[in-house]
């Protein structure tokens, strides 16, 4: 056990340990890695609950120049080969094994103890044979190696362990970027040693979560919600190289005033907002991709009673609201489900579940609320759906500015079917939302060359009935202001009722009133 001078030289390696020589009648797993299993790490609704706020000087401390997984052992490299054949036979025993172990933390325990048993099996015939093996420390690192790629994400998980990193940009194996949270993009190390041997590992993760979704040239896009509740955005075969962003939540358990505090929001805007939400006016966030619609949506969705019962619809999981059950009693939680195999007489994949499904579903479980988290197609129709068979709907859409937001819906519901033209959508969204609100973001350098990244609700505005030709009007209730969340402009006299449930209106009119002046 003793280490030697060329710590690499002569290790156990796939081709001479007797684990992953060809068996009678099977197929050799020495082919880097490549070991399929069946096996699927939580039970259908089995997740870790996640609370995280960020306070604002976490979001914006200064980050180094790198950012790089540590070392496991000076002079000992991870075989990133032999990990992946480790964790097939390691998912292949835990699966032959899984009624032993039926929760999350189960099973981890019990793939701790199976891998640290192929490993010590590895390193004994290693010894028997004459040949060097790992160091205890080697052996450590290359076990929480193997552990992490069975049940975390392997060589991306110091990534995504860096708070200081927003977003992991994977154009490629050895390509990687890292955006961090003042929008400085870096390089990153590796991910894998092959674009194959990456592909692979995220159709692991695809087959291993709760929803089993498949990655593959006959499904090449891949939308994943991760343990850890990072975003995974995958493409393959339809692009020149893997192209896959990680996006991390850093704002799970957030509110309106933690908004305030970071800039996001002024306070009369946080109690205008906090009112609509108790007044159950159905509300639209807009904004560009990375801007925060969802950690505002978060925020407004918090404001909601405790006991008001909710159905959320999202593909993925992004909002968590089933998991901050101190701020939520009842959530029933659907994620859309795509299916595979043969198309069905209905038009549809077996196994699939469509949001549009589960919305009849949910109006049998006595909710409050419906929300629809992202709107970025035909599911348009199912937030109007929502907003009209219900209380104080939200969601959120890809937007340049409120306006904006509006024509897209419109769009957007038109992909619903050829029964959906221009003139119904706009006159059923101009019942159906109340309010858009759209969030802005900002990157700024310093003349030091320090840069910042400032989110702000840079315009709210009414929605309404229009005229016969637009099918909509709206109104500008808080104007943007350059580098400041948006500023009091007017209120319509139908919104006055909302300083009955607690709108600020006094502080609105004098700060619109000193703005025209």
């Amino acid at each position: 056990m003793n280490a030697d001078p060329n710590p690499q030289a002569d290790r156990p390696s796939l081709d001479r340990l007797a684990l992953f020589r060809a068996t009678p009648g099977g197929d050799s797993t020495a082919g880097a890695g490549r070991v399929r299993s069946s096996f699927r790490l939580n039970p259908v609704g089995a997740r870790p609950e996640i609370r995280l706020v960020v306070s604002e000087a976490e979001l914006f401390d200064p980050v180094p120049e790198a950012v790089l997984p540590p070392t496991v052992t000076p002079g000992f490299s991870i075989d990133w080969k032999l990990v992946a054949a480790f964790r097939g036979k390691a998912a292949e025993a835990l699966t032959q094994r899984l009624g032993q172990a039926t929760s999350r933390e189960a099973q981890q325990e019990l793939g701790r103890a199976i891998i640290t048993e192929l490993l010590d099996a590895a390193a004994d015939e290693a010894v028997t044979a004459g040949r060097p093996t790992w160091t205890r420390a080697e052996q450590a690192g290359l076990a929480q190696a193997v552990f992490d790629s069975l049940f975390r994400l392997g060589r991306l998980q110091p990534l995504v362990d860096d708070d200081r990193v927003e977003n992991i940009i994977i154009l490629g194996h050895d390509r990687v970027w890292l955006e961090l949270v003042d929008g400085t993009l870096i390089p990153g190390p590796a991910v894998a040693d092959s674009d194959e041997e990456l592909i692979e590992f995220i159709s692991f993760l695809a087959s291993r979560e709760g929803s089993a979704r498949s990655f593959s040239e006959a499904h090449p896009s891949l939308d994943l919600r991760l343990a850890d509740g990072s975003r995974l955005s995958a493409t393959n075969w339809v692009t020149s190289t893997p192209s896959i962003v990680i996006r991390r939540h850093r704002l799970v358990d957030v509110t309106l005033d933690d908004l305030v505090r970071l800039g996001t929001l002024t306070p009369v805007m946080a109690t205008f907002l906090r009112a609509a939400v108790k007044a159950e006016l159905s509300i639209v966030v807009a904004g560009a991709q990375g801007a925060g619609k969802t950690t505002l949506l978060r925020a407004l969705c918090n404001e909601i009673d405790p006991l008001e019962q909710l159905a959320t619809f999202e593909d993925p999981h992004e909002l968590f609201l089933d998991e901050l059950r101190d701020r939520h009693a009842v959530v029933h939680a659907f994620e859309a489900r795509h299916g595979s195999g043969e198309i069905g007489a209905d038009g549809r994949p077996a196994g699939e579940f469509g949001l549009d499904m589960a919305l009849p579903v949910s109006q049998r479980k006595n909710v409050a609320r419906q929300i629809v988290g992202e709107v970025r197609g035909p599911e348009a129709w199912l937030m109007i759906k929502a907003m009209e068979s219900g209380s104080g709907s939200l969601s959120t859409t890809h937007a340049a500015s409120a306006a904006d937001a509006m024509d897209k819906l419109v769009t957007c519901c038109m992909e619903a079917g050829r029964h959906v033209s221009s003139e119904l959508a706009a006159r059923k969204l101009g019942r159906a939302i109340d309010l858009v609100v759209h969030i802005r973001l900002d990157n700024t350098t310093d003349v030091d060359g320090t840069r910042h990244r400032r989110r702000a609700v840079s315009e709210i505005v009414a929605v309404g009935q229009g005229e016969v030709d637009l099918g909509y009007a709206i109104t500008t209730v808080f104007s943007p202001v350059p580098n400041a969340p948006a500023s009091p402009t007017l209120l319509p006299d139908h919104l006055r009722m909302l300083a009955r449930h607690g709108f600020d209106i006094d502080t609105f009119h004098a700060q619109a009133t000193g703005a025209r002046r």
